[in-house]
Order: C-alpha cells, then structure tokens, then sequence
C-alpha cells in the first residue's frame, strides 16, 4: 500500500498487544483520529479508557486524508436545510465549528508541533456561480461566516469562490501521535466479536461499562444495519514538492472537481472519488498527475495514495447510540470525506453522551433514521447489496487464468471453480476467494491500488487476500496455483 505524505513525515513508537483479559470504564474500538480523541476527552473527564487497535495507531484513514479540519463541507448546507430543517442544519454547522476551536485549543494546551494552520477554505466553480450563491446564503442563514470571492492564487480558470473564514489544516498524524501518548491503547489486537459489556479478541477480551465502535465502518451487522444505511467511497491523492503557496484550502464543485492545499512547500492534489469496487478501469492517479502537469509544471511528484470514506445516504454521519437496544454500545461513523472535524465532533459527543449528558446535537443521531425520507437511497443500497452478492452466486467470468495479463487482476474460473487472480510483473499468479469475508458479495479489481474491493460495503483486500479495509475482518482464504 503506498504510502502517503504524512505516513512518510512521521513513525508513530509501537505499543504492546494485549495479553490476557482486562476491565475498564470504556473500550474503545480503533485507535484513529476519533478513537484517540475520544479517550482523550473522556480521560479528561476522569473516565478510565483502554483503546484497542487491530493494527497501528494511526494505520487507517487518519493517515490518508487530506487533513483539512472545516465546516465547509461541499455543497451541504442548502441541502441540510431542505432535508432537515434550519434548526438541525444548525446543530451540524456549530458542530463542525466547534470542532476547529477545540482542536486549536488541544493544540495550545499540550503544545503539539504539528503544522496546525488557520486559513479561509474555498468551494470554486469553472460553470455555475447561482449554486454558490445559493450555498452562500444557507451558510449565512446558519450563521457560518462566509462570502463570495474569486481566487487569484489558484491557477484554475474559474468564475467564483465561496470562501468560508477561520477553517484549518495540520499534519493529523504528528497531532495523533502527539495525543496518544496521554491515553492507553493495544496494538495488534483486532476485536473480533462485541457482546453486552465486552470486546472479545484473539489474545483475551476487555471487559468495560461502555464500549465505543470508533472503527470507520461498523463490523457488526446486526443490530443497527449499517450495511444498509452507507456505502464508502475512494479517492486519490498526490503531493507535489516545490509547490507554490495557494493560500487556501480548495474543492471543485464540478463532478470531476479537485481538491487542493498545501503541507509547507508541498501541494496535495486530491481527487478521482468513486464508489469503492467500481474502478476495474483504473487511471486515477493519471488523471491527478495531469492536472499536476497542466497547472503547476515545475513541480515533483513526491507521494502518492488513496483514502476511503463511508458515505450516508441522507448525508449526515451517525454518532451517538449504536442502536436503541444497545444502550451501552456508542458508535461514530459515516464520515464522508470530512474525517478530521467530524471526528473531533464524535468525540465530543459520545464523551457526553457515556457521562450522563443528552446528545448535544441530535441531527447526528443514528436513532434519526426515517425509512420515508430515506427510501429511495435505502432502497438504491439494498439493490447494490444484492446485485453484488447475486454476481458472486451466478455470473461465470469470461477470464481464464492464462488469459489474464502481467500486473493485473480478474475473476475467473479454474477447474469448475472460481478465484480472484492476479498476476505481477513476471506472471506468478495470486490466487485468493473471489467472495467478500464480510457478507459474501463477490469482489472487483482495482488496477491502481493493486487490491480487490468489495462494490458492496466497501471492504478491500491486498493480493495475499489479507484485510485492508473494513468492514470484513477475516482474510480471503489463499490457494496454491500450479
């Protein structure tokens, strides 16, 4: 897996895996941006914490982002309005907001090196200025501080800029970290199983009064049906050395839209999103360096890697209370593309939350789900679902093994049987399960990560058929091909 700009920044020290059963106030499931922050405030609370990472701290999204902490979040707010209402759109922009002034305030108080910048975040467009007209005035309506401009330091032909005032970026894994060392956490040690008041592992359980899925995309099915209410989505990224300073945080409204910032003297190109499982074309990382080459010529690539992000249907994540029948299960995910703020927003909710208080922004709420407004999406995710499992049970791939070509991938079938194959540079053949661990739906190959995705629920895998992505945590079982 490449590696991105800031994994190669920064080598966060190993902790230990746990070893033997333990007991704790809460247990915390992932040792991401939300994991670790989530400790942290409830550590600050005096509420006794253990996290548990089934790999590395930080070894997930965290370090894939884009890392822009903003409540500008695309063309949101209008849209919030509509669906939600004003006082609920409301809750979600102050959320957001907040989020900015409590990382900078965490920043200051324990003093952490970690490139934290405070500068506007721009929504450009090249065709349609009425749209940021219109965001513009939902944003102002909510109270955002906002304005429409042009942007004279990016070196795109475009007609008009939203510009939002007093957003941020930094480097999230010298700030994670930074904030890890102040909380307990196990690596290496995946959970496997949640029951009432307990996180099973391979090495030993903890037992905890609250336990909090802080994992990206849940892995339990059942109950709350996650499956059904989001889907993830990838997308693509570059760094660019001796890079010009934009003076901004920028995002494309357009459908093939970018997004730029800076990280001191290089520039972070990011862009290519689709639906995870649905780039057996490939070409992103194409498509980035192109742009690198049409508007910044002087510059060198220096990184490139992708990210993936779980979209919900009605565009608002779920914090808060797992399920209604789970009282003591706290969950935080569905993120979309805007992980650095909503995490913060996570924490600071489920710490309230697992302390006695009431959700202090009831718009994230998963308990909000409303099959009515939903349908159409619910019904769109469900037909994804079982269009991916029924291709598992009943389509018969054309490939055969020695038709696949050197450094590619394919389903085919050998022997009455199916696998998923790929072949490297010199023709040895990787052959693993073409099902997903997760609930059975047939996998994709995608030609720029060199990993087989699950069109469904966005789960991946490497080409040993070992877990990338969540939400599966068994590996693809691996065959010898002779």
């Amino acid at each position: 897996m490449n590696k991105s700009l800031w994994e190669s920044e920064v080598s966060i020290p190993p902790r230990e895996a746990l070893t033997g059963s333990m007991k704790t106030d809460v247990a915390i499931i992932g040792a991401g941006l939300c994991g670790i922050l989530t400790a942290y405030l409830l550590q600050k609370k005096g509420i006794d914490c253990i996290v548990l990472e089934a790999d590395r701290i930080g070894s997930g999204q965290t370090g894939r982002t884009t890392a822009k902490i903003t409540s500008q979040h695309g063309l949101r707010y209008g849209k919030l309005i509509k669906a939600f209402g004003e006082e609920q759109a409301k809750q979600y922009a102050k959320a957001n907001q907040e989020a900015i002034t409590a990382f900078r305030k965490i920043v200051s108080d324990l003093n952490i090196e970690c490139d934290f910048t405070e500068l506007p975040a721009y929504l450009y467009t090249t065709t349609d200025k009425d749209v940021l007209c219109e965001e513009l005035a939902a944003a102002r309506r909510l109270g955002i501080d906002a304005d429409l401009t042009d942007i004279p330091d990016l070196p795109i032909k475009t007609i008009a800029a939203l510009r939002f005032f007093n957003q941020a970026q930094f480097q999230p894994l010298k700030f994670l970290a930074a904030l890890a060392e102040k909380v307990k956490v196990f690596e290496k040690t995946k959970v496997i199983e949640v029951k009432e008041g307990e996180a099973a592992t391979e090495k030993g359980s903890v037992f905890a009064n609250n336990i909090v899925l802080a994992v990206h995309y849940p892995f339990i099915i059942t109950p709350g049906y996650y499956f059904l209410r989001m889907h993830q989505e990838r997308s693509y990224a570059i760094a660019l050395d001796n890079a010009p300073n934009i003076k901004g945080m920028y995002i494309g409204i357009e459908e093939n839209g970018l997004s730029y910032r800076n990280s001191g003297h290089h520039l972070i190109i990011a862009g290519g999103n689709h639906r995870a499982g649905e780039n057996t074309e490939g070409g992103k990382y194409e498509e980035l360096r192109h742009a690198a080459q049409q508007y910044f010529p002087e510059c060198t690539e220096v990184a490139h890697w992708s990210a993936q992000d779980c979209m919900p249907i009605d565009g608002v994540p779920y914090i808060g209370l797992f399920s209604k029948s789970t009282p003591n299960l706290y969950v935080g995910t569905g993120f979309q593309k805007w992980g650095m703020s909503t995490s913060m927003a996570a924490a600071r909710v489920i710490s309230e939350m697992i302390i006695g208080n009431e959700h202090p922004y009831p718009v994230f709420s998963p308990q909000r789900f409303k099959l009515s407004p939903s349908a159409k999406a619910l019904y769109g995710e469900g037909v994804h679902s079982v269009k991916g499992l029924s291709k598992g049970f009943f389509h018969i791939p054309k490939e055969t093994v020695d038709s696949v070509k050197n450094s590619s991938g394919a389903i085919v079938e050998h022997n009455g049987e199916k696998y998923a194959v790929y072949k490297d540079e010199n023709g040895k053949v990787y052959a693993v399960s073409p099902r997903c661990t997760h609930m059975g739906c047939q996998l994709e190959w995608n030609p720029d990560e060199l990993s087989w995705d699950c069109p469904c629920h966005g789960s991946r895998f490497d080409i040993y058929g070992k877990v990338i992505d969540n939400p599966a945590l068994k590996d693809l079982s691996a065959y010898k091909y002779e």
